[in-house]
């Protein structure tokens, strides 16, 4: 094989590869693309939905958190609120369970029932 074989070999196949590499730039291209024309109507979509925020005309509990509250409230006050929750949905399942078993007839636990 003469020495300008291998030249135009490897002409050969630095031609391929650039092309190789446009090629796959143009469809990296192409998908970066759709994904911003998605994002942008998603985008779009979002925007025309109403804000999620509290009125002003309606007054906040002195005790009521305010969002991101949790940050600068003492430990205390956080494991009370916690607490206070979580005994307040403890109560409304009980007194689900209770209502759901006097409807259906069956009898009731006596840690349902409240004596006190």
């Amino acid at each position: 094989m003469p020495w300008w074989t291998w030249i135009l070999i490897w002409i050969a196949l630095v031609a391929l590869s650039l092309l190789f590499y446009l090629l796959l730039g143009i469809r990296l291209f192409r998908q970066f693309m759709a994904t911003v024309k998605d994002l942008g109507a998603a985008g779009e979509k979002l925007g025309h939905l109403a804000p999620a925020l509290p009125h002003v005309d309606e007054p906040r509990s002195a005790d009521a958190a305010q969002p991101g509250s949790a940050v600068f409230a003492s430990p205390a006050r956080m494991r009370h609120d916690y607490l206070t929750s979580k005994s307040s949905r403890r109560e409304d399942r009980r007194l689900r369970r209770v209502l759901r078993r006097t409807d259906r007839g069956q009898p009731q636990s006596l840690g349902d029932l409240d004596f006190t």
